[in-house]
């Protein structure tokens, strides 16, 4: 017997296998993994085995090696038979093709070293069957069965129905389900199941009517091997893969690597996070992701959506060039999907964007880094999705979510807590699909006729029909042979039942149809795309998105353009290349993925963590000097993976949503809150973050109840985190009554009825049908249209379920659901997979029992939390309104709150109240209104006006209206009142005893029209102050406000007391006074002014920086002033005393500039990192080269606490240092550390260097940012070393001062701080230098200023200060400037001038240098933006950009203008002093 090499020492696990194969795999591998050492004693005793492991922990090969040795031994010894004997079952196309290719290369090796140590074997042959497969490679393997066959549970489906493929299944020993989790909790799961019972049955020839495969049929059914990830619970999955019988031991369960590290971080945009992501953010993303390419060898960036992967791949292949990027998602063809895994696994793209297609175990080489954009609302898909990194051993998967909104980020912090504490999802598997049952008794039956008993037991061993009663059984069988009678004729009749015998036979055609239609991924009606001329299908796109385009449309696929030719009606639309044309985003429609219930959980309690950090911290600006906001940060940092600027914007969403409502919700704290829109009505937000299954539910429920209770539809949507229902007028009611409007007694009943209506239903219906064979997509080989599908649909919901089909107007009372299975079957997938019923009875009998704490509050403004839900995509509507018809989208959204808010949650502004009421007051012209108002009130006291100035000339009015008769004196009980003539009998009925009173006017009618009258005046008003007013009884008074409030006209609340204990006390305001009164308290903290254009704001600005005529200044305190509103501006060096300066300070002397730089008030320095290490490239840094071109910036001493941050954040790495500067800069500057500042002359002798060294080393230093001199001549000249010194010599009397002062490090260490306290604070302090530097440089700050800023923190940074420094009154916030997203805020003093100069002009022509500030073409206003480098310009007229061939003027010409606007000489040209570029 040949041996294997002496050298290599097989250990203990390995010692069952062959020699050869032992020793392939310790040369390949060195040595088993744990899995691998835990599972192969169990596989080799035959029992079954789950295996549940990370990603890259070898459990694949696991499984594998076993079955391969077997086949080896088999293959040398000649008995391996031409039959398959190990199936291997993955549930993605993509992921068998990849297993069938790292098998042949293995099995290759092996059998090679086998024949080298003198083994001879047979070919042990492998083929992939999946929908993928070519039809002369499926009939390949019919004339030649592979020994291991790599199929899906859709393919194995198939071959076990097929005539000829089913027999190639009769010696199988071994069946390996790969990624068995990834199926198991929908109904592919059950589809797998039979499918692998009906193998048993295969195998063991249990059906007496095959009597040859009875009694040549095996002892053992096949041995079974789970593949999974980590699973809860694993006993579950267990379960499901061994099923369910009385003589099968359950399977041994090997759990590995539970907890396994990972590296894990939340990216966020440099602008704050809000409730929707802007285009700026997303160009962000992709400049991110771009970045992190070109830092990695391999990247995968994972997202939720087909049209999402072509957006981004899209984007990235404009920055990284399309030969570097690839898309894959299930839209694509299986060559586009394949080719785009070959290329990233062969190294020739560096990034590739994907759906759920590549979550699973798929080989695509060594992934470095796993980007997920947005969350994935389930912790076990985050933790399969960030396992495909670091796909080797002893490698840390490597995981970057990026943040798309607030709650995102929210979701994705409560996400990583998660996958770090190890808590996984909870598994759920659907109790025995109905559909499922009945496609897999056609397919058996269609394949072989069975007794009815035996069919029933084999199925019943699956784990989802382990329940399956033989009732249930028997009523599928007699529809399955009767089928479904409609107008069209019988629908699904395939078997046919021997009733005698019980034994089931299928009808002609049975099979096919079942070969054909089988399956249970639901249909979802796409067109293929076809390329011509090639004839080849590329891809499949949405129904909707192929019906709406037309021919000559050019669409973007698999990032790709293609011109569409023709639309065919059965369903293809047929394409050319369209060779890069700009090409339109298709879309697919389809059911969002709902957020899990341990990742909801997951968000309520952080949400609750948050809140506990932060008792304290009140809404504003979030100061991480605050200990309570250090503590939230370190801790967020430490378990959520959050950067610090993130970890802000969670505590200052949870601090502010929380200063609105009073609370923060979570699943034990649920919060109704109510506001006014801007179209008159009301948004109800019930914020419940129990998952988008329970809230579905919910919100379904809860409208079909307003609806019912208020004869009105309503629009609704429901998210993860909370319900909206958008009111109208007509709705008013006590806000706390909406916890009690459903029970856990009328849930089911409401919501049944609300899913008939609903879109769900008949989606569901058709899904159902076509999985239980009942409603085909294919007939005689051919592809029905999606039209024609829809259509049979309906036909048979109608047979089946008249009323679901009939006009709803005509259905009095409930519909009644009839008792069908598949109707049943529809019913359960709505209420049990669509939604959760049973998460929502217990969630409202929760309620019921006190457990959930319930508030109610009636908001002036939405809080932070109301926001996602009023931006809810279209797939959270419960109702049919379309986008542009959401009411939701009505409503203002602000992050800034009234300080009435801030005192108390809820709370109205008191002065808007009175302001209001002042409002309301009624202005009497004459005696026509004063009679009006009579008639409106009913009866008007007088004391309630006499002493009201504004109402000294109604006694005159009223005197002519009693001269005509029209109006009377009374007294009301001892008020005396004014009232219309018209009104007596009403007042009879109100004051007069009944006796005397007559039958014209009820006293309801009276009191009602009285209060009315009255409630439009009052405001705010209670029925005991309403009833002492005009001696009326209170309770009659609170009768009719309830009355009232029922028809929408008056609403209950806390507005101006606190809450009252009696209900005669409870406050009440008329609906459109209170909606005032609500936008009044919206608009008590900022004063808006109409904003400018931004033409306007150009021409303002460039008088505002000192350039525009008769606004330049003088002298060298000209020169501090222009300096005030320069600092922390980087423009090259030459520029300064070129353009900079002397465009704002006229008739400018450099002496001035030398002498506020050695007094000391000023300073200069360059701050922006050096091009020599900020290539970015990852080579080596470059030498620092001095050029006059070098960016410099001056800081004024007084307020440059701006600077160390700026510095620090800009702060190089020693070793880059040390690789860019010269050995003459190294020394020089070893020596300024050790010995501080220098004169150069010292400098020169200390180091023994010649003059043109030292000053070449000095300006180095200056040109890398990292030394600077007192004054600003010696920068003078370096620039130009021929120039003279600005201060004149008198001749043979040397001058005792120099103008170029000490050299210095500009880049000294600082101080560390000595707590992150006081960190936080100097951070806070330089943040606010920061922004009051840039509000005096632009006078108005937003976003898209920053673009020129090359120092500046990011916006998201400052927005915090900058609400802080609005909330002291300190600056003004609010939309100055149009056209501009995002917040503004602006000096007082520039608000004012602002809005005097909308209505100036100014036609004078200004010249400013492209390296100025001003120079904002293509930020401002409309133009191509200018580089910002020596000599070029930008010219302005009337704050408009010049076009080049009107800016080309003569020096000398003097623009057209009135005399005051004349112009004074603006100094464009160099200076004496200064060097020409």
């Amino acid at each position: 017997m040949p041996a294997v090499a002496e050298t290599l020492e097989i250990p203990t696990s390995l010692a069952w296998a062959h020699p050869v194969t032992a020793e392939w795999f310790l040369n390949k591998f060195g040595s088993p993994t744990e899995p691998q050492e835990q599972g192969w004693p169990s596989i080799l005793a035959g029992d079954a085995t789950l295996i549940s492991a990370p990603t890259g922990s070898g459990k694949t090969l696991a499984a594998f090696l076993v079955c391969i040795d077997k086949l080896l031994r088999a293959a040398i010894e000649g008995r391996l038979a031409p039959a398959t004997q190990v199936v291997y079952v993955s549930p993605l196309k993509a992921l068998s093709n990849d297993v069938q290719k790292n098998l042949d290369q293995p099995l290759r090796e092996i059998q090679q070293l086998a024949l080298e140590r003198g083994y001879l074997s047979t070919e042990i042959r492998t083929a992939v069957r999946t929908g993928d497969t070519l039809p002369k490679e499926r009939a390949a393997m019919l004339r030649n069965p592979p020994h291991i066959l790599v199929t899906t549970p859709e393919s194995l489906y198939i071959l076990l129905t097929a005539g000829k493929s089913r027999e190639h299944l009769r010696r199988v020993q071994t069946v390996i389900v790969d990624e068995i989790h990834a199926v198991a909790d929908d109904k592919r799961g059950a589809h797998l199941a039979l499918s692998l019972e009906r193998l048993d049955a295969l195998v063991c020839g249990e059906n007496r009517l095959s009597p040859g495969a009875f009694l040549t049929g095996l002892a053992q059914p096949p041995q079974r091997i789970g593949l999974s990830a980590t699973q809860n619970p694993i006993e579950l999955v267990a379960s499901f893969l061994t099923g369910v019988h009385e003589h099968r031991k359950p399977a041994t369960i090997i759990q590995v690597g539970q907890r396994r590290e990972l590296d894990l971080a939340i990216e966020v945009p440099s602008d704050e996070l809000s409730s929707v992501l802007t285009t700026n953010m997303w160009t962000e993303i992709f400049d991110k992701l771009a970045a992190h390419a070109q830092s990695h060898r391999s990247i995968l960036v994972f997202v939720n959506t087909r049209r999402l992967v072509e957006k981004i791949a899209f984007a990235l292949a404009e920055r990284l060039g399309p030969e570097n990027v690839a898309a894959h998602h299930g839209s694509l063809s299986r060559t586009l999907r394949l080719d785009a895994e070959q290329r990233l696994k062969r190294g020739e793209i560096k990034i590739l964007v994907a759906t759920a297609s590549l979550e699973l175990g798929i080989d695509i080489g060594d992934i470095d880094l796993v980007c997920q954009i947005a969350t994935t609302r389930a912790v076990a898909v985050a933790m399969q999705r960030i396992g495909r990194a670091g796909h080797w051993r002893g490698a840390i998967p490597k995981g970057r979510f990026f943040a798309t909104t607030r709650d995102d980020l929210m979701e994705q912090a409560a996400l990583i807590r998660k996958m770090r504490s190890g808590e996984l999802d909870q598994l759920e598997i659907p109790p025995q699909p109905t559909d499922v049952l009945m496609q897999q008794i056609v397919a058996a039956c269609g394949a072989e006729p069975w007794e009815e008993d035996t069919l029933f037991n084999t199925l019943r061993r699956a784990h989802p029909y382990r329940d399956l009663t033989r009732e249930h059984f028997d009523e599928l069988l007699e529809l399955l042979s009767n089928g479904i009678e409609s107008s069209r004729g019988r629908y699904g009749s395939y078997l046919l039942r021997d009733r005698i015998h019980h034994q089931l036979h299928p009808r002609r055609g049975a099979r096919m149809i079942a070969i054909s239609n089988g399956g249970a991924i639901p249909d979802t009606n796409l067109f293929a795309v076809i390329l011509q001329p090639e004839g080849v299908q590329i891809a499949t796109l949405d129904e909707h998105f192929a019906v709406d385009s037309s021919p000559g449309d050019v669409i973007l696929l698999g990032n790709a353009s293609w011109r569409i030719q023709r639309i065919e009606a059965i369903g293809r639309v047929l394409v050319e290349d369209a060779h890069g044309a700009p090409p339109s985003l298709p879309f697919w429609e389809g059911e969002a993925p709902q957020r899990t219930a341990v990742l909801s959980t997951g968000v309520a309690e952080l949400r609750e963590q948050i809140s506990a950090l932060t008792p304290n911290v009140t809404p504003g600006y979030i100061s991480p000097a605050d200990p309570e906001v250090a503590s939230a940060t370190a801790w967020l940092m430490e378990h959520c993976g959050l950067c610090p600027s993130g970890a802000q914007q969670l505590i200052a969403y949870i601090v502010t949503g929380r200063a609105v409502l009073g609370a923060v919700p979570s699943k034990t704290t649920i919060i109704a809150e109510r506001f006014f829109d801007e179209g008159g009505g009301m948004q109800l937000i019930l914020h419940a973050p129990f998952g988008g299954r329970i809230n579905k539910a919910w919100g379904l429920a809860l409208r079909k109840r307003f609806c019912r209770g208020f004869n009105f539809e309503l629009q609704a949507a429901a998210t993860d985190n909370g319900i909206n229902i958008s009111l109208a007028e007509q709705h008013s009611f006590p806000l706390a009554d909406v916890f009690q409007f459903l029970s856990e007694y009328t849930a089911k009943d409401l919501l049944e009825q609300a899913a008939l209506a609903s879109p769900i239903f008949k989606n569901r219906w058709r899904w159902a049908a076509g999985r239980s064979l009942q409603l085909l997509r294919f007939s005689k080989g051919k592809r029905i249209a999606p039209q024609i599908q829809r259509t049979r649909s309906e036909d048979l919901l109608a047979s089946v379920f008249p009323q679901a089909a009939a006009c709803f107007e005509t259905i009095e009372g409930d519909i009644q659901i009839p008792n069908h299975p598949l109707v049943n079957e529809v019913m359960k997938d709505v209420l049990g997979e669509a939604m959760d019923l049973e998460g929502l009875i217990e969630v409202l009998r929760a309620i019921k029992d006190g457990a959930i704490r319930c508030l109610a509050v009636d908001t002036p403004v939405p809080s932070q939390f109301a926001h996602e839900l009023l931006n809810a995509n279209p797939y959270a509507f419960l109702d049919e309104a379309g986008l542009e018809e959401r009411r939701a989208r009505a409503v203002s959204l602000s992050r800034t709150l009234p300080a009435s808010v801030l005192e108390e949650a809820g709370r109205l502004d008191q002065s808007a109240i009175d302001e209001i009421r002042r409002e309301c007051w009624p202005d009497i012209r004459d005696e026509h209104e004063l009679h009006d108002l009579l008639h409106a009130l009913v009866a008007l006291p007088i004391d309630f006006f006499i002493e009201n100035p504004e109402a000294r000339h109604w006694p005159t009015l009223y005197d002519r209206l009693i001269t005509k008769g029209r109006a009377q004196t009374i007294d009301c009980n001892g008020v005396i009142c004014w009232t219309s003539t018209e009104r007596t009998s009403h007042v009879a009925a109100l004051w007069l005893s009944q006796e005397n009173a007559t039958n014209t006017v009820t006293k309801e009618q009276a009191l009602k029209q009285c209060v009315q009258g009255w409630t439009q005046l009052l405001g705010p008003t209670t029925a005991n102050t309403f009833a002492q007013r005009l001696s009326l009884d209170p309770s009659e008074v609170f009768q009719s406000f309830l009355a009232m409030e029922m028809q929408g006209l008056l609403m209950r609340g806390i507005f101006e007391h606190p809450k009252p204990s009696h209900d005669h006390d409870i406050e009440w305001c008329e609906r459109r006074i209170l909606q005032r009164i609500h936008r009044r308290t919206l608009h008590t903290l900022r004063k808006q002014i109409e904003p400018v254009t931004p033409a306007v704001y150009m021409r303002w600005l460039l008088g505002w920086q000192h350039l525009a005529p008769q606004t330049q200044l003088t002298g060298e305190e000209g020169v501090l002033e222009a300096l005030h509103q320069l600092e922390g501006f980087e423009a090259p060096a030459i520029e300064w005393e070129r353009t900079l300066l002397p465009a704002r300070v006229a008739n400018y002397d450099p002496r001035w500039l030398d002498a506020l730089c050695l007094s000391g008030a000023v300073g200069w320095g360059r701050i922006s990192p050096h091009p020599a290490w900020s290539a970015g490239d990852g080579a080596a840094p470059r030498r620092v080269i001095p050029t006059n071109a070098a960016p410099i910036t001056f800081y004024v001493r007084e307020s440059a606490d701006w600077l160390p941050h700026a510095l620090t954040q800009q702060r190089v790495e020693e070793v880059h240092l040390q690789q860019a500067l010269s050995p003459e800069a190294l020394q020089l500057r070893s020596l300024l550390q050790q010995r501080g500042a220098c004169f150069s002359n010292d400098i020169q002798r200390i180091l023994n260097l010649s003059k043109p060294q030292t000053q070449h080393a000095l300006w180095e230093l200056a040109t890398a940012g990292l030394a600077s001199a007192d004054g600003f001549d010696q920068l003078r000249a370096m620039m130009d070393p021929r120039r003279k010194s600005t201060t004149t010599e008198t001749v043979g009397k040397r001058s005792t001062r120099s103008t170029a002062g000490r050299w210095s490090l500009l880049t000294e260490e600082l101080h560390a701080a000595p707590t992150v306290i006081e960190q936080a604070r100097r951070t806070d302090q330089a943040l606010e230098s920061f922004a009051r530097m840039l509000l005096a440089r632009y006078g108005v700050l937003f976003r898209d200023l920053l673009t020129r800023e090359s120092n500046s923190p990011k916006w998201r940074d400052l927005l915090g200060i900058l609400r802080r420094l609005e909330a002291r009154g300190e600056i003004r916030g609010g939309r100055f400037v149009s056209g501009f997203g995002g917040e503004q805020f602006a000096l007082p003093e520039a608000v004012d001038s602002l809005r005097a100069a909308r209505t100036r002009q100014c036609s004078a022509t200004i010249t400013v240098a492209a390296a100025d500030p001003t120079s904002l073409a293509g930020i401002i206003v409309p133009g191509e933006r200018v580089p910002s480098t020596p000599g070029k310009q930008v010219v302005y007229r009337n704050g408009s950009l010049l076009p080049e061939e009107d800016s080309a003027l003569p020096q000398d010409r003097k623009p057209e203008a009135s005399p005051e606007l004349i112009p004074a000489q603006i100094v464009t040209s160099p200076p004496a002093v200064l060097p020409l570029f």
